[in-house]
C-alpha cells in the first residue's frame, strides 16, 4: 500500500512533468458575416448603406457578403447568432415599427439557396437569437455567399449583426450530415398561381438516412384572415406520393410581447403581437420542421414536391395569401 505522503509526492511529480494538466478544449471559431449592416428600402439610392463588406440588392432590402472557407477536417457544431435592432427616428419613434419577415441564407452554385434562419422582426423592438445550423457544415467550404433580407418598405429600417460560431467539441445532437443541398426557395413564395415547387435530387450511394428541413410561414398582404391567421395544409410528395402533411401554427406569441413595444392594443384588451399565426410570432425565429425521408429516398434520382393547399386567392382589392417556404435536404 502506498502511504498518503508518497501519494502526494507522486502527484506533485506528475504535475511538474505535465502529466496532471487537463487539455483545454479548442476555442470556438467566430466568423462575422454581417456587422452593423443597415437593411433599408431606398429605390433611388440602393447603395446608400453599402460597405466594403456588404452590398445591397432589391432596393436595399437584401444585403449580401461572401466568405472563403478552407477545407475542414473533422466535425463541428455550427451556431448562427442573430441580432436585429430598429433604427430610431426620434426620441419616441422608430423608422420601421412593424413586424417584418426576414431571413439569412447561404447561396451556393447548383442548388436552391439554403435558409439558415427565418425570423420576424418585433414591432419596433430589438431581437437576439441563436440557431443551430450544423446541418449546413458540409456546405461551409470554398466560396460562400451569404444574404440577409428584411421585408421593409422604409429607409433606414434595421441594423443587423450575424455571426457563425463553429465549435469543435462533441456535438450533442449526433454527427453532422455527410452532405446537404438546398431543394426549395421559390422567389416570392407560394401563391394561388404557384402553390407548389418541385425539385429533382440525386441521393448518393451509401446514404443511410435522409432528412428534409422545412421552414414554412403563412402570410397575407392585408394582415387579416388567411393565410396568416388561418393556416393551411403543407404537403411533401416524393416521386408523386404524399409522404408528409402538417399545418404550421404558433399559439405562444404572447410570450414575446415584451420585445414588441409598438404593437397595438385593441378595444377587447388583446395585443397585435399575441395572436396565433401560421408558423411564426413577431420577434421570434421559426425553427425548421424535420422530416425523415429515408424510407422514400434510396440512392438514385427522385423528385420532391412541396405544396400548400387552398392558398387564399386575390380579392377585389388584390389582397391575397402567400407562404414563404424553403427546404434543405441532408444525408448521413
Amino acid at each position: 500500500m502506498i502511504r498518503p505522503s508518497l501519494v502526494s509526492l507522486l502527484a506533485v511529480i506528475l504535475l511538474l512533468a505535465g502529466c496532471g494538466q487537463e487539455v483545454a478544449p479548442p476555442a470556438a471559431e467566430v466568423i462575422s458575416l454581417f456587422d452593423d449592416v443597415t437593411v433599408h428600402f431606398t429605390p433611388d439610392d440602393t447603395t446608400r448603406y453599402d460597405s466594403p463588406f456588404a452590398s445591397a440588392r432589391d432596393n436595399g432590402r437584401i444585403m449580401s457578403t461572401f466568405r472563403e472557407f478552407p477545407p475542414r477536417a473533422g466535425s463541428a457544431q455550427v451556431t448562427l447568432k442573430l441580432e436585429v435592432v430598429p433604427i430610431r427616428k426620434d426620441i419616441r419613434n422608430m423608422h420601421d415599427r412593424w413586424d417584418r419577415a426576414g431571413w439569412v441564407r447561404l447561396v451556393k452554385p447548383g442548388m436552391a439557396p439554403v435558409e439558415l434562419c427565418r425570423f420576424m422582426t418585433a414591432y419596433g423592438g430589438a431581437i437576439e437569437h441563436e440557431v443551430d445550423v450544423t446541418r449546413v457544415l458540409p456546405l461551409l467550404t470554398g466560396h460562400c455567399e451569404f444574404e440577409v433580407f428584411i421585408d421593409t418598405w422604409v429607409s433606414p429600417a434595421w441594423v443587423v449583426d450575424v455571426e457563425l460560431v463553429m465549435d469543435s467539441r462533441p456535438y450533442a445532437m449526433g454527427s453532422p450530415p455527410s452532405w446537404t443541398t438546398g431543394v426549395f426557395f421559390p422567389q416570392g413564395g407560394l401563391k394561388t398561381d404557384q402553390p407548389s415547387e418541385t425539385t429533382c435530387v440525386n441521393i448518393p450511394e451509401g446514404t443511410r438516412r435522409t432528412e428534409l428541413a422545412l421552414i414554412s410561414t403563412g402570410h397575407c398582404t392585408d394582415g387579416t384572415d388567411a393565410d396568416e391567421f388561418i393556416t393551411k395544409d403543407n404537403v411533401v410528395l416524393v416521386d408523386g406520393e404524399e409522404v408528409f402533411r402538417w399545418r404550421p401554427w404558433r399559439d405562444d406569441c404572447q410570450d414575446f410581447r415584451t420585445v414588441n413595444p409598438y404593437c397595438a392594443k385593441w378595444a377587447d384588451g388583446s395585443w397585435s403581437s399575441d395572436y396565433p399565426r401560421s408558423g411564426w410570432c413577431p420577434g421570434d425565429v421559426t425553427r425548421p420542421e424535420i422530416v425523415d425521408l429515408s424510407a422514400w429516398l434510396p440512392p438514385g434520382d427522385h423528385e420532391i414536391t412541396f405544396l400548400v393547399e387552398d392558398i387564399r386567392p386575390a380579392n377585389a382589392e388584390g389582397h391575397h395569401g402567400y407562404w414563404r417556404v424553403s427546404g434543405a435536404l441532408s444525408g448521413w
